[in-house]
């Protein structure tokens, strides 16, 4: 005679998972073998850490470091009013997201330090000196009229 199984489910926060647990009292030693779980297949081995630069690893046209600084650059820039909003094409200013978009750089300064390349280092260092140079101009200059 045959016992029958009983599910049960566990529930994870990201998940749900069923696991067969036989009914009180065990299985009989014919029963089928489909209770016991399933091998995990292993994971792929993790990719050793390289001493090339972060965006030396980026496929060419793709996203990289120095993309990002320049997005982040023309964000501050349109608020600033020195370049037309791409939605609107209307200049504006708005100095305290010009100046979060600054902050924002002078942050990815500070956690990237040692992981960019000379290239990359020069770049954000200009681009830091110019947006905290025309936000100085813009913020002596006032409020538009």
């Amino acid at each position: 005679m045959r016992q029958r199984l009983e599910f049960s489910r566990i529930r994870y926060p990201c998940q749900q998972l069923e696991t067969i647990v036989p009914p009180a009292g065990g299985a009989e030693p014919d029963a089928p073998r489909s209770a016991e779980p399933r091998p995990v297949p292993p994971r792929a081995p993790r990719a050793e850490p390289t001493d090339r630069p972060v965006s030396a690893a980026a496929e060419p046209g793709g996203p990289d470091l120095q993309g990002l600084f320049m997005m982040i650059a023309r964000s501050a820039l349109i608020n600033l009013g020195e370049a037309a909003d791409p939605v609107t094409r209307e200049r504006r200013v708005d100095l305290e997201q010009a100046r979060e978009a600054i902050d924002v750089l002078l942050l990815l300064r500070d956690k990237t330090s040692g992981n960019r390349t000379e290239q990359e280092s020069r770049l954000l260092e200009e681009i830091v000196y110019d947006l905290q140079m025309r936000f100085v101009r813009a913020a002596e200059a006032g409020p538009p009229r």
